[in-house]
């Protein structure tokens, strides 16, 4: 690469992490002025909350990503643009396609970057976060969890129901059992309620029945307690909604599997998940060609307008990937098309500003 590679490689990047040392802890303190109350009322100690915020800066970050990326090549791109560089750049008979290269190998860094973090490290910080906001910001009432008619195939042969279930209790109402051999019934088992005991490592039916079907009659078993164990796992029946965001690569997509197998209602949720996992990278590419075309040129109005013009951009983006994400979760949308979509539309409208940025 040549000086001006380096030049504007090294604006590109050194731009885009201190917008983030920039923008999260005003984050920060904007989390502890809402929930410093909270902290304290549920008594959270200093360590976890230490955790938390370590957890916060990566989740922000992750969230955040395509303004603080907009934000970053429109705030030094115009400042070369304003000390008329650009011009300077473009006049030494050096093309816009080349002018672009150093924002190309940046963009790459830091889709490289976006996606190491995206798939193994935001993960896990996704998971500190929520279960802290649980454990001591909503008094530990789970409300992302869907706990009522709760269907669930444990495996090829059997499934299960409870008509409620009660996560800090570990208690499931209503229970039902059911195995098949094909699509033939041997056996069904149901109980007024499933509880899991954690000092035994058993489940305790209450009010428990077993009806084996028999060729002639049925043979029914009856009880009013009976301690047993079952091949799931009982926080595998209601996983938390944002289960997924908690999972690496490898984990994600065997989690995806299982779910797909035992028939979740909820997999469109999952798969958008995984579906945007991948789209980071490229957004990377689209939005620093948006975000050049925009700023590359010397305004009338200066930095401020294309700040104002970046910043728009990057809200409409979140806006369309939000939209059409919840889209796929709460309808039959296609998941890869919803997540497809925003970077379809802006990566169009960044061949329209870069023709019109070109000329």
């Amino acid at each position: 690469m040549k000086i001006i590679d380096w030049y504007i490689l090294k604006r590109y990047l050194a731009t885009f992490f201190v917008m983030i040392m920039l923008f999260v802890p005003i984050g920060i303190m904007i989390d502890v002025s809402e929930k410093v109350d909270k902290m304290i009322a549920n008594e959270a100690p200093g360590s976890e909350i230490l955790t938390y915020y370590i957890d916060f800066t990566f989740y922000f970050a992750s969230l955040l990503f395509p303004i603080f990326l907009f934000l970053s090549i429109i705030w030094f791109t115009s400042k070369l643009a304003n000390n008329t560089e650009v011009i300077a750049i473009l006049s030494s008979g050096i093309s816009f396609w080349r002018f672009l290269r150093p924002y190309f190998i940046g963009a790459t860094i830091i889709a490289i970057f976006s996606f190491v973090m995206g798939m193994f490290i935001v993960p896990k910080a996704s998971e500190g976060y929520n279960d802290f906001r649980i454990k001591y910001l909503k008094g530990g009432r789970d409300k992302d969890r869907e706990t009522s008619r709760v269907f669930n195939q444990i495996n090829d042969n059997e499934y299960i129901y409870v008509s409620s279930f009660t996560p800090s209790t570990k208690i499931g109402y209503n229970f039902t059992l059911e195995n098949f051999d094909g699509n033939e019934l041997k056996y069904k088992i149901t109980a007024t309620n499933i509880r899991w005991i954690d000092k035994d490592s058993t489940y305790r039916l209450s009010g428990y029945t077993k009806r084996i079907v028999g060729e002639g009659d049925d043979i029914f078993e009856k009880r009013n307690r009976l301690d047993t164990l079952f091949d799931f796992d009982i926080e595998d029946l209601t996983p938390v909604s944002y289960v997924a965001e908690t999972k690496n690569l490898f984990e994600l997509n065997r989690f995806i599997e299982e779910q797909r197998k035992k028939g979740a209602p909820n997999i469109n949720t999952y798969l958008v998940v995984k579906y945007k996992r991948w789209s980071l990278p490229i957004s990377a590419f689209i939005l620093t060609i948006i975000a050049v075309s925009v700023s590359s040129m010397k305004r009338r109005g200066g930095m401020g307008v294309n700040l104002a013009v970046g910043i728009s951009l990057a809200f409409i983006y979140i806006f369309f990937d939000k939209v059409f994400g919840t889209m796929a979760e709460q309808s039959n949308f296609p998941p890869l098309l919803a997540v497809a979509i925003p970077n379809i539309l802006f990566g169009i409208l960044a061949i329209y500003l870069l023709n019109n940025a070109k000329r």
